[in-house]
């Protein structure tokens, strides 16, 4: 058999029988195989030629098909490694992944299983060649300061995996911005990526919503539903705000990730789906799961590798090159002249400390653009919220020349501090319930349980974008 143009894929296994399937199976890929019966012989063929793809069993006569896994990465770190694992041994899988291996597939071997593993493997292989490991297309991550740099590393890094990835980082730092970059770094960016807001679906919809259902199987279900995971299907499914996932749903995640398996409402069997998980929240999962409001087992499925993106205030020395390429989208989106920005503008924006990071930085030059009348944005149009100066030592001596004005500021200092610690939490809680409805004000009245115009009224009192 010719094997010269074929992508090489080397099985290490000491079972005759298991070579020989997997082998015949990717003849029929026009895919050439050569094979190790240990670890010492894979080492050995692995120094010797190029392989696109090794795929190990765990339990090798020399060792663990782990300490293979490990030492691919540090010499041969250009070629996917995949493991063979025991049926139901997730502990294994998990650390496997852990140490840079590309996926996992079961005992008995699914064969369809294995032919989509092998396939995505080698498209990657082919993708490492490529100069630039993020795309040149679309939304990127800007910016030239230490930790943008760090952080592009780690997405090109972790795309060429299969693993769970869990992304952290306050809100509005852009982690669904990560996770759409690791889809379309990987090997399932020709499929669908598809972003889920866990805490914007009612809980009582919401495995029928993910997970889909057939007809008759509740009242109202007049046809069959596709659910949100098959949607995904050869493709990434990005679960935002996972933390708000209820504990039955939490159930249903974790067989989902371990099984590669859905079982719609009303089906009688088990549906095998073939999708990444990625997830993100602003919240600190090992604190719920000491609370009990996060299955543990959960976690560490999704947590198998952890991208934290850093908040804007850390990486401030980026915010100018941010403000002028979201300056060139916002004036383009809306028609509208490409602005300039003063000197004491930018200046204004490299203090300002971002609470909402990326996404107030965005509402902040939106809204400048609207209100600039020279063509110039400056400090004035950034309506930038400054946080209240402390008192100065010197109010002390003002006060000695006005102790009538002072006594009664004095006075009037509890109330007003008191008033506004209320519009302070009343602001919180509104914010909070934008962000999880994405912004939905009529789903954000029904959360906090108020009427729209009540909503509405309370947005513009407070002064919220």
């Amino acid at each position: 058999m010719d094997t010269a143009n074929k992508p090489l894929v080397l099985v290490v296994d000491d079972e005759p029988d298991l070579i020989e399937l997997v082998s015949l199976t990717l003849s029929r890929m026009n895919l050439a195989t050569d094979s190790a019966a240990n670890l010492a012989e894979a080492r050995a063929k692995l120094n010797e030629r190029h392989f696109d793809l090794c795929l190990t069993d765990m339990r090798l006569p020399d060792g663990d098909g782990l300490d293979l896994v490990a030492w691919i990465q540090e010499v041969h770190a250009h070629v996917p490694v995949a493991v063979i694992t025991a049926h139901g041994n997730v502990e294994s899988a998990v650390r496997a992944l852990k140490l840079g291996a590309f996926d996992f597939v079961s005992k008995p071997l699914d064969l369809g299983v294995l032919r989509k593993l092998v396939a995505k493997a080698i498209k990657l292989g082919d993708r490492r060649g490529a100069k630039t490991p993020l795309p040149l297309h679309g939304p990127r991550l800007i910016g030239h300061s230490p930790a943008m740099a760090s952080l592009r590393e780690l997405v090109a890094r972790v795309a060429r995996s299969q693993a769970p990835v869990h992304i952290t980082g306050e809100s509005g730092t852009g982690k669904e911005l990560v996770a759409r970059l690791i889809h379309d770094s990987g090997a399932r960016a020709d499929a669908p990526f598809v972003p889920v807001n866990c805490g914007a679906i009612p809980s009582e919809l919401m495995e029928s919503e993910l997970f889909g259902h057939k007809r008759g199987s509740f009242t109202g279900a007049i046809a069959d539903k596709r659910g949100l995971v098959q949607s995904a299907e050869g493709g990434t499914l990005f679960l935002d705000e996972v933390a708000d996932l209820p504990l039955h749903m939490q159930v249903k995640l974790l067989r989902l990730i371990q099984e590669k398996t859905v079982r719609p409402i009303g089906e009688q069997r088990e549906v095998p789906v073939d999708v990444r998980v990625l997830s993100a929240t602003h919240k600190n999962l090992s604190e719920l799961v000491a609370h009990g409001r996060f299955r543990e087992d959960l976690y560490y499925r999704i947590d198998v590798i952890e991208i934290r993106v850093p908040a804007l205030r850390e990486h401030a020395q980026d915010i100018p090159e941010l403000a002028d390429a979201m300056l060139r989208r916002l004036s383009g989106r809306i028609g509208a002249q490409l602005p300039t920005t003063t000197l004491a503008a930018r200046a204004a924006l490299q203090r300002y400390t971002f609470p909402g990071n990326v996404r107030e930085l965005e509402n902040i030059l939106e809204r400048a653009i609207a209100l600039t009348a020279s063509g110039a944005i400056d400090v004035d149009d950034l309506q930038l919220r400054l946080p209240l100066a402390a008192p100065a030592a010197g109010a002390a001596a003002g006060a000695a020349d006005a102790p009538d004005r002072t006594a009664a500021a004095a006075a009037a200092t509890p109330a007003t501090a008191l008033g506004d610690q209320l519009e302070n939490m009343e602001r919180a809680a509104i914010v909070k319930a934008l962000e999880q409805t994405r912004y939905n004000k009529t789903a954000a009245a029904k959360l906090l349980g108020m009427s729209f115009r009540a909503l509405r009224y309370r947005v513009k009192k407070l002064g919220i974008e």
